[in-house]
């Protein structure tokens, strides 16, 4: 982390997350102190980037983030992003392959890289972390490196998810929790193989929303997909079709 990103990050970043935030962060013990490893976290809002970076800087770890590129043409935010070596992801390009390749030769040095898994914020009604998108899967497979999943809540209490509302006052209860890290060799490194690909997916989101569930006091219900329940469209919430049914019924249904 350079000088001037940790400078952000401690002089503006975080007291700006102190002034509309009360956020308490459990699992620190989780957190690997030496070696590269991959941070994943559910995402509601755009806050979400902020609130997971801080709790792990607090732990004085400096970490990366694949961000859209978007985010690096906004005034004042862009210089920072770029100074502090983020990575600008352009989604729906072959430059995308570009980011995968530069944040693994920062998980090469021994850094860490923070990653949203879903690739966009939640479209799910009910607020759940929804079904993945392979990119983390991916990194974690060609690297080797393990992944630390982190689960967060109350972030999208100040800024809404897809809305436009910004509600500062009062300060709202943020929680993070880091879990064990994980250990995803068993998957192999052919992200050629899509079923090893789709079951290293799903175990990181597995222990994303096992986080989430704590946080919440809830059992999880199906993770949203936007292949099943459609897609409602850029900056929009879905709505849940009615759950398939088992197999076992629908052959019976056939019979």
């Amino acid at each position: 982390m350079t000088p001037f990103y940790r400078f952000a990050a401690r002089g503006a970043i975080i007291p700006f997350l102190k002034m509309v935030s009360r956020q308490k962060v459990a699992g620190l013990e989780n957190i690997p102190r030496e070696g590269g490893f991959i941070a994943v976290a559910n995402h509601l809002t755009d806050l979400d980037s902020l609130t997971a970076m801080r709790a792990l800087v607090d732990a004085d770890v400096p970490v990366y983030s694949l961000a859209k590129s978007t985010l690096f043409k906004v005034p004042v935010l862009g210089s920072i992003l770029r100074a502090g070596g983020q990575i600008p992801v352009q989604r729906g390009t072959q430059n995308a392959a570009t980011a995968l390749k530069a944040a693994s030769e920062v998980l090469a040095d021994g850094g860490a890289i923070m990653i949203f898994p879903e690739g966009t914020l939640s479209r799910d009604p009910l607020k759940w972390p929804m079904v993945a998108k392979t990119g983390a899967a991916r990194l974690a497979m060609t690297s080797g490196v393990p992944v630390l999943p982190m689960g967060q809540w109350g972030a999208h209490e100040i800024l809404d998810t897809y809305g436009r509302s910004f509600h500062p006052f009062p300060r709202k209860d943020v929680r993070v929790t880091i879990g064990e890290l994980m250990d995803l060799s068993r998957f192999g490194s052919d992200t050629q193989d899509r079923e090893a690909v789709r079951a290293c997916t799903a175990e990181i989101m597995r222990a994303i929303t096992s986080l989430v569930e704590e946080l919440r006091g809830e059992k999880a219900p199906r993770p949203f997909d936007m292949h099943y329940d459609g897609d409602p469209g850029k900056g929009r919430i879905g709505v849940r079709r009615p759950d398939p049914l088992p197999e076992a019924d629908t052959q019976e249904d056939g019979q």
